[in-house]
Parts: C-alpha cells; structure tokens; sequence
C-alpha cells in the first residue's frame, strides 16, 4: 500500500523506516500530470533502488509571469491511483507552505550551465528548478534520484548543483519515453489540439534529421538554420533555439568535436515543447 505523506518531518520518518530496513530509496520529483514517461522513472527508480518515493508539487517559482502556472494540469486523484498501480512506495505531496514557508528567502543558483538555451528565454526558471530539488533533495534524503532526459539542461544542472553542494545522492538521467510519431511524452502535450498534436511530431523529425546530417558531416550552422526552418513550414509559430550544445557544459556548439546534445525550443499554437537528441563526435 503506497504512504501519502504531506509534511516534511513525517517524509523524514517514513524515509528512516525505509533505510533502517535496509533498503535504498530513489526520489522521482515530478509536478503531477502523469503519463508514461514519469511511470519510466519510477519503473527505473524501483529497480535501481528498491524503493520509490514520488514527489508532487506544482512549483510557483519555476514558472515565469506570463507562463502557465494557473493552468498546468492538476490531477491528483488520477495521480495517487497511478503511482498505486505502479507500485511506488510513498508519494510525497507538500502544500506550498511546507516548501516555501513564511519568509522564505533562499534561492538556489547554478551560474553557465543554466544561462543559455532555457536561461536565455525563461530568465529565473531555473534558479526556482534548482531551488525545489535542492529543498525535495533534502526534505526526502534519497540514495538516487532519477529525471527524465527530455529535459536535458535541466539534468545537467540538477548534476552539477548535487556536486557543487555535495549533495548525498546520485542523480541518473532516464530515456526520453515518445509517442508512437517521436514527439516526446509531456505534460503539457494536453494543451495542443488535434491539428496541432499532429504537426507536433515535427520536432522529433527536424532534430532526427540534423542529428543524422551532422553526424554524417554536415557542416553544423546550416543544419541548425534548416532544422528550425522545418519546424516553421511545419506550423510552429515561432521557434526560440535549435542548438548543439556540449553534453555537460552546456556550451554552444558550432562543430560536433565531442559529445553533444542537440536541443530545440518551439511554440506551436500557445504551447511550447522542447526535445533533444545526443550527437556523437566525427572521427
């Protein structure tokens, strides 16, 4: 029977039952919604662990003004009965005023990694990103903690915030989980409609695309220009990076010489979707 728990000193106690026992715990932080790609997590945060523990929690400090903090799906009833089925062991569920108390003044930054890409078009994201897993990180006291790689600059912050603060947990990184066109599970897939869904699985194909062409030779600033080109005739209104970018720094790219990561932000319709695929160095 999976333990839904509220409040940060009673998490503190299930977690020490959990370990007196003998057992490792992983933490898959999530903020609800949940489809495929979150139950991949737990999936992995139970066989590489032994015992999950699941967070939710809608974060207000990740969101930008003009985002959609009022509106991102909500469904904990539908939540609970799927972490059931799937065998976790706690859920973690605080109320905002158990994160962020009264007076609250502290905020975790992660300086380079975070300023381009994401950073550069949704300023304070993920200093608010940093500072929730810091405060989950540390509120639970997991051996592992698991997110998924579809939000691959966000994993890599994660990674050097835990080194940085030493931090003790393991971070992993999971496989992006698609639908059967490519297009990435998430969340805020709810939001498009039927003709949008479907113009949507362009995004895999364009990065698809550059990734092979790249990797193949091409010469890497037309590959991008054209990728982000495609998203535009496919019906993306606007699209706010195609990048290659060093695979743990972060750092922009203008040739594949080590492995990288090739990562794209677009708004189709008023939803916005990011994905990312590795490119493997030439020669």
């Amino acid at each position: 029977m999976m333990e839904i728990v509220r409040d940060a000193s009673e998490m503190r106690a299930v977690m020490g039952k959990l370990q007196a026992d003998g057992a490792n715990v992983a933490l898959v932080p999530t903020m609800g919604a949940l489809h495929a790609g979150h139950l991949s997590l737990v999936e992995a945060g139970l066989r590489d662990a032994g015992k999950c523990v699941a967070s939710l929690f809608v974060n207000p400090k990740q969101f930008g003004p003009n985002e959609d903090f009022s509106r991102y799906p909500r469904q904990e009833a539908a939540d609970i009965e799927i972490l059931r089925a799937a065998g976790c062991d706690v859920l973690f569920a605080p109320a905002p005023e158990t994160v962020y108390p009264s007076g609250f003044a502290t905020t975790v930054s992660v300086a380079h990694i975070g300023d381009t890409l994401e950073g550069a078009h949704r300023p304070g994201h993920f200093d608010g990103v940093s500072t929730i897993v810091a405060k989950l990180l540390l509120m639970v006291l997991p051996d592992i903690a698991i997110f998924g790689e579809k939000d691959w600059q966000q994993l890599a912050i994660i990674r050097r915030m835990a080194a940085d603060l030493n931090l003790p947990v393991r971070i992993l990184g999971a496989p992006t989980v698609r639908d059967n066109d490519g297009l990435a599970l998430s969340s805020r897939n709810t939001y498009l409609s039927a003709t949008e869904r479907t113009a949507a699985a362009a995004l895999p194909a364009a990065l698809l695309e550059a990734k092979r062409r790249i990797e193949a030779g091409d010469a890497v600033p037309p590959v991008l220009a054209q990728a982000s080109n495609a998203l535009l005739n496919a019906g993306f209104s606007s699209v706010d990076y195609v990048a290659l970018a060093d695979a743990d720094s972060l750092q922009l790219l203008a040739e594949a010489d080590r492995p990288a990561r090739l990562l794209a932000a677009a708004r189709i319709g008023a939803t916005r979707l990011i994905d990312n695929f590795p490119v493997e160095p030439r020669g």
